[in-house]
């Protein structure tokens, strides 16, 4: 069944439906941004799709891929937009310009700012561009500006914004995106850092040395990836050569990768931490605590058609893991016995498995005696050009147009 053929009172009990769970799991605060995405037709943006799958609270719907399958756009699912905007605090009068264009997210801004205020959108590919313009205007919204242009450029004509708000994934931050930013004014963005992507709400401060970004809030999220002048791509390191194992580094592989290449003829060393979570904790802490203190972090998937199990991870597509120098290791969970919660364990390969497995245990025990139940890391962009002693940091992460630096707050 599709949208096309369901009356509007099922399509507005399934949108109310929505909105009633984002409100009760705290991802809508504010009245705002529940009245909009209450009036908002979110079916309506993405035409013959069948309204249970287009009103699925916490899932996307693609709606563009390469002949490979690789997801080219996307509608953000209602969960991830509900975020983002309470992270954007758009307010009436306020000129955004939104960095990846479907449309369904530009009508939800142009509510949100009303006549006096100004919704640029923009997007790389003219397929997207055009029927983002052709929904909007079915649906009333023509006041909103669409551009069809590369925004990892400045965008002629359009002057300073109040607030910057980025919906696919970006591995750098541009310079056009904070050169059109007032001073104090608002970037919103899924960054990845290391790997994890984190919707990031930062604001514009004025330093002693110069502007740079501050986060005010991340939260876990997943993205198309941004194309154009700012795409990045993640390396693949195929363990011993073969498609069985691949670690995936977000900032270059390690120096001397053929170290691993013996990695897999030792016997896997397995550990046990007594480190443990709830079935449904959040671990975006415990993931940037891993990004933070382990130099070759990474993430490890198996290809199930070569799998041997020389590996085991619990979740073969993504695994938090890490390499040195010769040896490489991998998270893994097990239930309880009470079967309400999970503990971590690590596997290692390689000739010094035992000695890196423990390095591995301390950074989670050291998480769940300082980090765990706390504050995310404070995400600073600083320009290429700043030097390391005006960066206070944990971690920088140095990018081709930025640095970003991880700083935990005392514990």
């Amino acid at each position: 069944m599709t949208n096309t053929t369901v009356g509007p009172d099922e399509a507005t009990r399934l949108r109310n439906q929505v909105v009633d769970e984002l409100c009760a799991d705290g991802n809508i605060s504010s009245p705002e941004i529940e009245t909009v995405m209450r009036k908002v037709p979110r079916h309506a943006f993405i035409p013959n799709t069948p309204l249970d799958k287009a009103y699925d609270t916490y899932a996307a719907v693609i709606t563009k891929t390469d002949e490979h399958g690789v997801q080219l756009s996307s509608v953000s699912a209602p969960q991830i937009q509900a975020m983002m905007l309470e992270q954007a605090k758009v307010e009436p009068g306020t000129r955004v310009l939104e960095i990846g264009s479907g449309g369904l997210n530009a009508a939800y801004l142009a509510e949100l700012v009303g006549e006096g205020g100004e919704i640029v959108t923009v997007d790389i590919d003219p397929v997207v561009t055009d029927r983002a313009r052709r929904l909007l205007n079915q649906q009333g919204y023509g006041r909103v500006h669409v551009v069809t242009a590369d925004a990892a450029e400045p965008i002629p004509g359009l002057g300073e914004v109040d607030v910057v708000m980025v919906t696919a994934g970006a591995w750098d931050i541009s310079p056009a995106w904070t050169a059109q930013l007032k001073q104090g004014g608002r970037l919103v963005v899924p960054l990845r850092m290391r790997g994890l992507t984190r919707s990031v709400a930062f604001t514009q401060v004025r330093g002693e040395h110069g502007s740079y970004l501050e986060s005010e809030s991340a939260r876990i999220c997943g993205f198309v990836p941004m194309q154009g002048s700012n795409a990045h791509r993640e390396e693949l390191l195929l363990v011993n050569g073969t498609p069985e194992i691949g670690l995936r580094f977000d900032d270059g592989l390690p120096a001397d990768p053929h170290r691993l290449d013996n990695a897999v003829t030792f016997p896997r060393h397995e550990m046990w931490t007594n480190v443990t979570v709830r079935i449904q904790e959040l671990i975006d802490t415990l993931q940037m605590a891993m990004a933070t203190s382990l130099p070759g972090f990474c993430t490890m998937a198996v290809d199930e058609n070569s799998d041997t199990g020389l590996v085991d991870p619990v979740n073969k597509r993504f695994a938090l893991a890490a390499v040195e120098g010769d040896t490489f290791a991998y998270l893994v969970t097990r239930r309880t016995e009470d079967n309400k919660h999970l503990e971590y364990g690590v596997h290692a390969l390689g000739p010094h498995a035992e000695q890196f497995a423990d390095k591995i245990a301390d950074v989670l025990r050291d998480w769940e005696a300082k980090r765990r139940g706390g504050p995310s890391p404070v995400i600073r962009v600083y320009p290429a050009s700043t030097p390391d002693d005006q960066i206070p940091a944990d971690r920088v992460i140095d990018k081709v147009h930025s640095r970003i630096s991880l700083s935990w707050p005392s514990a």
